[in-house]
């Protein structure tokens, strides 16, 4: 499992640093990687990162850490 929640937490970090950039500079990494938002890839990137996001609601209630995995 711990595998799993080290890609979880890449995926997140992956996210957090788009919306950042799409805060801060309204640029949409995903989306010009992927020829933008409509396009199917830059759907699934999305989907993805949102399911790592919930798969790190339970980390978030473990109570081991990350690392101590």
């Amino acid at each position: 499992m711990a595998i799993i929640n080290r890609i979880a937490l890449i995926l997140n970090i992956i996210g957090g640093i788009n919306w950042g950039l799409i805060g801060l500079f309204k640029f949409d990494l995903v989306a010009w990687i992927c020829g933008g938002q409509d396009s199917i890839f830059a759907r699934i990137i999305y989907s993805i990162v949102g399911l790592a996001a919930i798969w790190c609601i339970s980390l978030l209630f473990s109570n081991k850490t990350a690392i101590e995995e």
